[in-house]
């Protein structure tokens, strides 16, 4: 039962690092030159799942995976958010 739980925070976790980072690219960082560089998501997803480590440490149900897999989901999200902003109209 706590196993089930404990997939679901992660994926829960990862979707939504995933979409607001996604959507913070879009909308806020769309004119900033270093974003759009190839490393700037696994920099982004990195430190992501680093500051992500000590909070799933302390929390019973879940492992250093949730963090690697929001950290993930982060960095997957900013290089959407970059080739998102590359096809919209005017940039």
């Amino acid at each position: 039962m706590f196993e089930i739980l404990g997939l679901a925070a992660t994926g829960a976790v990862s979707v939504w690092g995933y979409i607001q980072s996604r959507r913070y690219v879009r909308q806020k960082l769309r004119f900033v030159d270093a974003v759009k560089k190839p490393m700037a998501p696994v920099i982004v997803g990195a430190a992501a799942a680093v500051v992500a480590a000590p909070v799933v440490w302390l929390l019973p149900l879940v492992g250093a995976g949730t963090a690697l897999l929001f950290g993930a989901g982060v960095g997957v999200g900013v290089h959407h958010g970059v080739k998102d902003t590359k096809r919209l109209p005017g940039f």
